[in-house]
């Protein structure tokens, strides 16, 4: 053509002869271009329009690139509109003639765009003269886009045609009608293979997602594609915001919402495979649902199969929850930097229904029962609550659950309770806790008792009586426990967690009379698991106690503390044991005891249940396995308790369950090897001796393969004319690889493929090579299926003999916590309890008490005390003192002493004498509960209201400036009124403090020294000296708090004295005090005028009035 001819030309062109051509070809396109439009556009004739549309078409035919442009405008015919069509292709004509013109190129800029009639007239000619074959191509392709045009849908079907085609590989649907493929379908590649085309066709992989997505829209799905777990929809924008990864954007919704129309994909998250188990964890503790969805197909298998062609097969083979996730890579993780103290890892199901009543005497009968997976414990209970829900509240405080499952409406007051209690993520029990709901039909009952007894109909040996007793107690649960039963199996069995059931053991109740029942208020204002201050377990009983080894012996630690004993027996026998371990002749076996424990590194209750479950992993298995062998050993002597070496049944006992679990684990160990254990080789697990038939036969299999791989290195010689067998080669993990000079090349036969290569040699696979390599990876993959069976086989014979494990692994945790008490006994000061018979009257003897927490965080240690409460006399204390003298600290010792002597711990005093308390009841502080729409009197009332009803005479109760909430007559009132109810009706040993000193005549009043009154001590200065209570001298009085308990009233609280302390500012301080003198002198002339009313009435004869006569001269 003529344009390339001319390039040479360019060499010495000036800079007018550099733009001439361009400007000719521009304008000559542009003119074509008009006469090209018989019924369109008029032309626009204004020569400035021309001259720009020319500059601006001009560069993207530089240095007559012809044959380009030819290609450009057949392509824009098929996609743009008629009138383009024929412009381009009478530019791709005029582009054709000759550029012998351009050498008659004018002087002047300006008559380059000067109209030229003979040109426009050749022009025409030749247009008139356009082949007839060329013309009717073109109305074909106008006929064609007016048909596209005129469709509804055109543009949409246009992009989905494209799309489909890409898919297949077939030609663009403009093919078919007759034009040039090897012009259209580079173009159709471009447009449909480019990143993101809108299409709106869902690929099969997409689709498959969304059957599945569709069955479990609660979940956050994590999809197995190819070598990465990939999130799409909502779920991509979940993984994004939770683990700080990218979303790619697209549609978030699975349905076709019309706000999504324009989006053509899904928006996606990838994470890598290795990294699946951190990042599900980290989405699980979030509060997400969580399931994963893997290929549960191989491509060696797939490619052998008969659905090569289609998508892999995908299913959901995981879900996990905050309270059920047990996998090969352990527990979820309860607690956190800053989430306080951990939950109990618990899930527990609830079901409520109103009985009787409404408003305050409103009555709910409630059932729970509570499961965890992660050890295997489920505990149950059925009571009757109050509108203040105090019960649910004590249980759901014990259990700490992380996750709820509500069967059916729960009334408001509950609801309520229960956001409250779950809702934020700093919460009572550590961190967010998940809520889930089911429906409660009107049959359920009877539904649920038939779910159960199916459940367990088989599961029943016939020669175990113990087992068939425990079942006969589950089929005999109450009616809303039953209920939570049959909606916890039907929960777990969607995480393949139902098989905890069958544990039957394990079940216990909440409310056994065995334990002392402590409620929510008094764990929360004794801090017995978390502190009040930052609630996190540092500075808690739980801390100070905790000296345990292992994390199963910690759980049950937690469990002794919040469930002190009531049985007198049980406990003088742990008392006796702690005892023992702290006596000079058991120290060097406690000391290998400890060393014992102390070298278990897993936490072995929860291996156990990974084993029963089949999630544990090979490496855990053989961890778990060898710790609880060498356990055994350590005690194989021990034949009876007697062998032990201890005198204490709990700890002799606990020893002698130990040695026969040996013979069990030895079974199992025999059967592994130990390296392939350690480095998870699923392939050489087992010893050979050891291995099924299965794995014999793939493991044969793939060394026949491997001996005909070697063994046709001498056929591929042949075929290059070898004297010698080839060697294989590997590169880049393709193995099997035969190297070949490319000298000798032409000894290579053309069914050999050509895998790579480099400049002096390439690399080949044989057909033969293909095929055994094929076979081989078949041969792996049936392998692997064969050991994986074997594996959850050995599992499941453990999972049998799971009963005496796990004994073994309990007495572990009593040795453990036993040894902790142990240590914690050890410690200065510390004394073991004296327990009276249960006939002697409710008694708290305490010599040189002290505060079990406090004296570990005071820097100067705890000041002791001396106190006594016993029935009949004195049954309560009535506490007064100045503010931060330490009445709160003293009634809060003598509870945790308490708490501690009924534990089996020793007690950091001097001797304790006590008779066992069925209950502790505190009600301290001020604080209101907006949530449930209570104030801070409310709250305080209800919670006196809560014990006054449960409280018996063997009840120790703590009452602490009851009042406060309210105004001064009414609190005195109050308090007044509870105090002689605890005294003279309920007779519980009472701790009451107060400000109301004149509570101290109620004291007087009831006779028999029912109540004594004690003060917290101080001295009181006033520049140097001593101050008298009735001092009213000039000066500010300085306060020093003794925090010794003496007896007598304290007449003044010294308020002003803590204001001070607070930095109130000294303007301020000057006018309290004076307002204080001037409303206790106001106070004095009211009583000295009533005294003198009553003086005038005895004086006239009434000598009825003689003893409130004498009671206002003793307050004068």
């Amino acid at each position: 053509m003529a344009g390339p001819s001319k390039a040479p030309e360019k060499k010495q062109a000036s800079l007018t002869s550099f733009f001439t051509p361009r400007t000719i070809n521009g304008l000559s396109q542009r003119q074509s271009s008009s006469q090209a439009k018989p019924s369109g556009d008029s032309a626009t004739p204004a020569p400035d329009s021309s001259r720009k549309r020319a500059l601006l078409e001009n560069p993207d035919k530089e240095n007559g690139a012809f044959s380009r442009a030819i290609k450009r405008a057949k392509s824009v015919a098929d996609d743009d509109s008629e009138g383009t069509s024929f412009s381009a292709a009478t530019t791709a004509k005029s582009a054709q003639a000759p550029v012998a013109e351009s050498s008659d190129v004018p002087a002047s800029r300006a008559e380059l765009y000067s109209f030229d009639v003979a040109s426009s007239s050749n022009r025409s000619q030749e247009h008139d003269d356009e082949d007839a074959a060329v013309r009717r191509q073109k109305e074909a392709l106008h006929k064609k886009f007016v048909k596209k045009l005129g469709h509804p849908d055109s543009m949409a079907m246009i992009r989905r045609r494209n799309l489909a085609d890409a898919d297949n590989g077939a030609p663009d649907g403009d093919d078919a009608d007759g034009d040039d493929p090897d012009e259209e379908e580079p173009q159709a590649q471009t447009k449909t293979k480019k990143k993101g085309a809108k299409t709106g066709k869902l690929t099969p992989m997409e689709v498959q997602f969304l059957d599945i997505k569709r069955k479990h829209m609660d979940t956050v799905l994590i999809v197995e594609v190819g070598y990465k777990f990939r999130f799409f929809g909502e779920d991509a924008r979940i993984a994004a915001k939770e683990l700080s990864i990218v979303c790619i954007p697209g549609k978030f919704r699975y349905d076709e919402h019309p706000s999504e129309a324009h989006l053509d994909r899904f928006a996606s998250a990838s994470i890598p495979v290795h990294r699946l188990p951190v990042h599900a964890k980290r989405l699980v503790a979030a509060g997400h649902k969580v399931g994963v969805v893997r290929q549960i197909e191989t491509a060696a298998l797939k490619k052998a199969g008969d659905n090569r062609n289609a998508p892999f097969v995908r299913r959901l083979t995981n879900v996990y929850t905050k309270g059920t996730y047990i996998d090969e890579n352990g527990e979820l993780d309860q607690s956190g930097d800053n989430s306080g103290a951990p939950s109990g890892g618990y899930l527990l199901c609830l079901t409520e229904s109103p009985t009787k009543g409404s408003g305050t005497d409103e009555k709910v009968d409630v059932g729970i029962i509570a499961v965890q997976p992660a050890t295997g414990d489920i505990i149950y209970d059925d009571f009757e609550d109050g509108f203040m829900r105090r019960e649910i509240e004590t249980r759901l405080l014990h259990i700490s659950p992380c996750e709820f499952l509500i069967v059916g409406d729960l009334t408001k007051a509950t609801d309520k309770l229960v956001q409250h209690l779950s809702g934020s993520s700093t919460n009572v029990f550590g961190d967010r806790t998940r809520v889930e709901r089911v429906g409660k039909g009107k049959t359920m009952a009877a539904e649920a008792y038939s779910h159960v007894a199916k459940f367990y109909a088989g599961k029943l040996k016939d020669d175990d009586e113990h087992a068939a007793a425990l079942l006969e107690k589950v089929l005999h649960l109450p009616e809303p426990v039953t209920i939570c039963l049959s909606a916890m199996i039907t929960h777990l069995t969607e995480y393949g967690l139902e098989h905890i059931f069958d544990l039957t053991k394990y079940f216990q109740s909440f409310s056994t009379r065995q334990h002392m029942l402590i409620n929510g208020t008094t764990l929360e204002s004794l801090e017995v698991y978390r502190n009040a201050t930052d609630h996190s377990e540092k500075g808690s009983l739980l801390w100070a106690l905790d000296k345990t080894r292992t994390r199963f012996g910690q759980r049950l630690l937690r469990k002794w503390i919040g469930r002190p004993l009531l049985d007198q027996q049980r406990l003088e026998a742990r008392v006796s044991a702690v005892e023992e371990l702290l006596s000079s002749q058991a120290m060097t076996r406690a000391d290998k005891l400890a060393g014992m424990l102390k070298s278990i590194r897993a936490d072995l209750e929860r291996s156990l249940i990974r084993i029963f479950y089949s999630k544990c992993t090979r490496p855990e298995l053989l961890s778990t396995l060898q710790t609880l062998q060498r356990i055994a050993m350590e005690f194989t002597r021990v034949k009876n308790p007697a062998d032990t070496g201890f005198k204490s049944p709990l700890i002799s006992e606990a020893i002698s369950s130990l040695p026969p679990i040996g013979d069990i684990v030895s079974s199992f160990l025999d059967k592994i090897n130990p390296e392939a254990a350690k480095k998870d080789d699923k392939y050489a697990f087992f010893r050979d001796d050891e291995e099924n038939e299965d794995i014999t036969t793939h493991k044969m299999g793939i060394a026949a393969v491997e001996q005909d791989l070697d063994a046709h290195r001498k056929d591929a010689a042949k075929k290059l004319s070898k004297k010698t067998p080839v060697t294989y080669v590997t590169v880049s993990g393709i193995e099997y690889l035969i190297e070949v000079p490319n000298t000798d090349l032409k000894h290579v036969p053309a069914s050999w493929a050509k895998i790579s290569g480099t400049k002096k040699l390439s690399r080949f696979h044989t057909p033969e090579v293909l095929r055994l390599i094929n076979e081989r990876d078949q041969h792996k993959e049936a392998l692997a299926a064969a050991c994986d069976a074997a594996f959850a086989a050995l599992l499941q014979s453990i999972a049998a003999e799971y009963q005496p494990l796990r004994d073994a692994v309990s007495s572990l945790a009593t040795l453990d916590c036993l040894l902790s008490l142990a240590q914690v006994a050890s410690l200065p000061g510390y004394s073991k309890p004296t327990f009276l018979p249960a006939s002697t009257p409710p008694t708290i003897e305490i010599t040189e008490g002290r505060h079990p927490i406090a004296e570990h965080t005071l820097p100067n240690g705890y000041i002791p005390f001396t106190t006594s409460l016993a029935s009949p006399s004195p049954l309560a204390h009535l506490i007064t003192g100045p503010n931060m003298g330490g009445k709160s600290s003293y009634v809060r010792a003598v509870a945790l002493l308490v708490l501690l002597a009924q534990i089996g711990s020793f007690v950091p005093a001097s001797s304790m004498r006590l008779t066992l308390t069925d209950a502790i009841y505190t009600r301290m502080g001020a604080r209101d509960n907006l949530f449930a729409g209570e104030s801070t009197f409310m709250v305080e009332v209800s919670e006196t209201a809560s014990i006054l009803r449960s409280a018996t005479p063997r009840s120790l109760v703590i009452l602490d400036e009851l009042g406060r909430g309210t105004s001064t007559h009414d609190g005195a009132a109050i308090a007044h009124a509870v105090l002689e109810h605890v005294v003279r009706e309920t007779r519980c040993l009472t701790l009451f403090i107060t400000h109301y000193q004149n509570l101290a005549r109620v004291a007087q009043g009831l006779g028999d020294s029912r109540v004594r009154c004690v003060h917290m001590r101080f001295r009181a200065e006033r520049n140097g000296r001593a101050v008298a209570d009735d001092d009213e001298g000039d000066g500010e009085e300085e306060i020093t708090f003794l925090y010794e308990v003496g007896e007598g009233v304290a007449h003044r609280s010294y308020g002003l004295n803590v204001a001070r302390l607070a930095r109130i500012s000294r303007k301020v301080l000057d006018v309290a005090a004076q307002k204080s003198r001037e409303m206790e002198e106001d106070i004095k002339v009211r009583r000295l005028q009533g005294a003198t009313r009553l003086l005038s009435d005895v004086l006239q004869g009434d000598q009825d009035q003689m003893d409130h006569l004498i009671s206002s001269i003793e307050q004068l």
